[in-house]
């Protein structure tokens, strides 16, 4: 299998956190997709995905896999280890609405505060909306303010156990002090969960 990334990006991060919980990160083969230069818009990568962004997912029968979410799903179910999704229907059910809900009020509006309400990523941003950008600053605080409360009633994001809804919103979270957008002092309870959650192996901690 092959992995096609740009490290340090937001949403290969989530692949990459997700490997690592899985112990499988030797088994991939990542290939380096230079977005800074463009070469996600290139045919040979668009072919791949359509709507050139990384990552995707290469499987050895030529299939190819992108979207996060789908990546990881496969990810989870393809190997061994701790369950990223869930396990049973109730389970699926509530990681993949708190995932969703970590992807579009905190990393999703992170993203396109950044993309549309600052520089972004330069000469490779071809359209710019500054007031949708500032909108969606006030959405990335209000999702904190949500999970902050979400958090303070149990441990992880999607109740008992770590997910894959705790994976996209610490990313969301880093992606958030890369866009200099700070966490609210009075979501405590989501900074002390973010703390515990840096202490993970997968996440750049020498924890569990």
């Amino acid at each position: 299998m092959k992995i096609y990334d740009y490290e340090g990006f937001p949403n290969p991060a989530r692949v990459r956190i997700a490997l690592s919980e899985k112990g499988a990160t030797d088994k991939i083969q990542f290939v380096h997709v230079d977005v800074m230069k463009g070469e996600h818009r290139l045919p040979s990568f668009v072919s791949k995905n359509p709507s050139a962004s990384v990552p995707v997912l290469e499987l050895g029968d030529g299939t190819f896999i992108s979207e996060c979410s789908a990546i990881t799903e496969y990810i989870d179910h393809a190997f061994e280890g701790i369950s990223l999704t869930g396990t049973t229907a109730k389970e699926r059910a509530v990681i993949h609405m708190m995932q969703r809900r970590a992807e579009q009020d905190v990393m999703d509006a992170v993203g396109a505060y950044f993309h549309h309400a600052t520089p972004g990523l330069g000469a490779l941003e071809l359209y710019q909306n500054k007031e949708w950008g500032m909108k969606q600053h006030e959405r990335a605080l209000s999702g904190m303010h949500y999970f902050n409360s979400v958090l303070a009633n149990q441990p992880f994001a999607a109740g008992e156990n770590f997910s894959v809804a705790d994976i996209t919103l610490f990313v969301g979270l880093s992606f958030a002090d890369f866009a200099k957008i700070t966490i609210p002092a009075d979501c405590d309870v989501l900074l002390a969960w973010r703390a515990r959650m840096a202490k993970r192996a997968s996440m750049g901690g020498t924890g569990v």
